[in-house]
């Protein structure tokens, strides 16, 4: 089972379960939006076809047969920690448009249990497809500078349903992994809590200098990256989501943080459905969360992600009997390696994080006037306070 410190007194409270307010600074015109969802789907359309072209590939088919045999070794390493016996759930779905997900209620039909003697191939085969994720924006909550580790979460601020998030970055010309992709990831805590912002809406514990639930990690061979953390919390305004943001051209400072050429390949979101949110959300400490409910049918960004090429959804195994024995997760992301979205409108940072501690971005939508953003950079110096890479 997850182990949940069980943190009590008013001040602890009040600064884990910090901000009931709507998270300010995401701000866009719908009908811009719209058009940029219709660019987007033909933009994906054509990607897809490449992925078609080359998904039967030789290499293609060795690259699903690595992932059906890691995804297998992870889910049982996982369970193997925890000591966990009871046979792990299998959440199964159809690839369909986020209405769809919704309005069929998927995750309630074809949950199977599996043993030892069921061919991983059954469990660990299906993808979300060799997707194309378009580009969505990186909210107003994006802070640069952080450790490169795999393990985000930190000794406060943290707890919830353990989640070991695997991402895989395919490229949509070849259908091969892309390797030395560079990854943030950034989510909400329990409680609906950003770390690394303290503005109206979002006042973290520790404000700028705190770092819980954020961090970096580069590509492996076959293009897969894994992360440690914990299932999101929701907050006022949006679906429950992760943060995704890649780069490319990166060059890795002495102190285990990042530098870029001003090359980002790919800004994005993942999105949980429903079923699983609510699952999960009836265990402690999200239970504190009094923040209001985004379905995400009402949610602006996921329908941008869910379309009929591309799918924001993970695949995911319950580890135990039950949600709180942790999540195992995967996605593949189709990216374009040429692309650089450094100037896209989507590309915003609120603040950085150095030696010193964390900096608002004056330039940025919470930290001043503007949308801007910045050049995705820190100065190599060795950020304070700041757990060491897991």
């Amino acid at each position: 089972m997850v182990q949940i410190s069980k943190i009590t007194g008013a001040l602890t409270a009040a600064a884990l379960f910090a901000s009931a307010g709507a998270h300010p600074g995401e701000k866009h015109d719908h009908d811009i939006v719209k058009r940029q969802i219709a660019a987007r789907e033909h933009m994906a359309s054509h990607a897809k076809r490449g992925l078609d072209n080359c998904a039967s590939s030789p290499k293609a088919q060795q690259l699903k047969a690595r992932s059906i045999a890691r995804r297998a070794q992870v889910a049982q390493q996982l369970r193997q920690k925890r000591g966990i016996t009871a046979k792990p759930k299998k959440f199964r779905r159809d690839l369909a448009t986020l209405e769809e997900y919704e309005a069929i209620n998927h995750n309630m039909t074809g949950i199977s249990n599996y043993d030892a003697q069921t061919d991983a191939n059954i469990i660990f085969g299906g993808n979300t497809s060799c997707i194309l994720a378009p580009e969505v924006t990186d909210g107003p909550y994006y802070v640069t500078g952080e450790m490169i580790r795999k393990n985000v979460k930190e000794d406060q601020y943290s707890d919830g349903v353990d989640l070991y998030l695997e991402v895989q970055y395919v490229d949509v010309e070849t259908c091969e992994g892309v390797p030395g992709v560079y990854v943030d990831i950034w989510n909400a805590n329990a409680t609906g809590v950003y770390s690394g912002i303290s503005t109206s809406g979002n006042y973290a514990a520790d404000g700028l200098n705190s770092t819980y639930l954020r961090g970096i990690q580069a590509t492996d061979k076959d293009g897969v990256v894994a992360f440690e953390t914990i299932f999101p919390g929701h907050y006022d305004g949006r679906a429950t989501h992760t943060h995704l943001l890649a780069h490319m051209n990166v060059t890795v400072q002495p102190n285990n943080t990042i530098t870029t050429t001003n090359n980002i390949t790919h800004i994005g979101q993942v999105f949980w459905n429903e079923e699983l949110r609510s699952a999960v959300e009836a265990v402690y400490p999200y239970t504190t969360n009094t923040q209001a409910v985004t379905s995400n049918s009402e949610d602006m960004w996921d329908i941008v992600q869910a379309g009929t090429t591309y799918d924001p959804f993970p695949e995911y195994v319950y580890l135990g009997d039950e949600v709180d024995d942790g999540l195992f997760a995967w996605i593949q992301i189709g990216i374009n390696t040429t692309a650089n979205y450094i100037d896209d409108d989507y590309y915003s940072v609120a603040a950085y994080y150095q030696a010193d501690g964390g900096h608002e971005n004056e330039d940025s939508a919470i930290g001043g006037s503007g949308m801007g953003g910045g050049n995705g950079t820190t100065n190599g110096t060795m950020p304070s306070g700041t757990p060491s890479a897991a």
